[in-house]
């Protein structure tokens, strides 16, 4: 009697898989796994690093300076600098920049304020909020003014 390529008798069942599992309930936990695996670095991002997830306000002195955040109602940080505001943009990435120091980005608003306090020179402080000049057109007075 030639059986050919499988061995197994017509009618007969297969021998079960290893510990009970079958072929499917294997591929399940393969695509559970890479779908774990997946995810794990995107869920990651929006946790910042060493923070509390619901953290809503800090209030701290760094290099003699204090800072002070209150994230609001609509996930928005009000952040200041010795009383005086610091702005604060989200980035898409969930990373936080300062009008201070924009050319770098930081895990948190606190990391964002400390990095401001930084780039401030010695007995610098932060402008008042409503009095930086004005872009004025026609004047011939255009750009960086020192």
């Amino acid at each position: 009697m030639t059986i050919g390529i499988d061995e197994t008798p017509k009618g007969a069942q297969p021998p079960p898989a290893p510990e009970g599992r079958t072929r499917r309930d294997m591929a399940r936990g393969l695509r559970t796994g890479v779908l774990a695996a997946a995810l794990a670095p995107l869920l990651a991002a929006f946790r910042a690093p060493g923070r509390a997830p619901d953290r809503t306000s800090f209030d701290r002195t760094y290099r003699g300076r204090r800072i002070q955040g209150t994230r609001a109602a609509d996930g928005h940080w009000h952040v200041t600098v010795d009383g005086r505001p610091l702005h604060l943009m989200r980035r898409a990435d969930g990373t936080w920049l300062s009008m201070v120091d924009h050319y770098c980005s930081y895990p948190a608003p606190l990391d964002a304020a400390r990095a401001a306090v930084d780039a401030l020179a010695p007995g610098e402080r932060l402008r008042e909020a409503g009095t930086e000049p004005r872009h004025e057109h026609g004047g011939g007075r255009h750009g960086v003014r020192a």
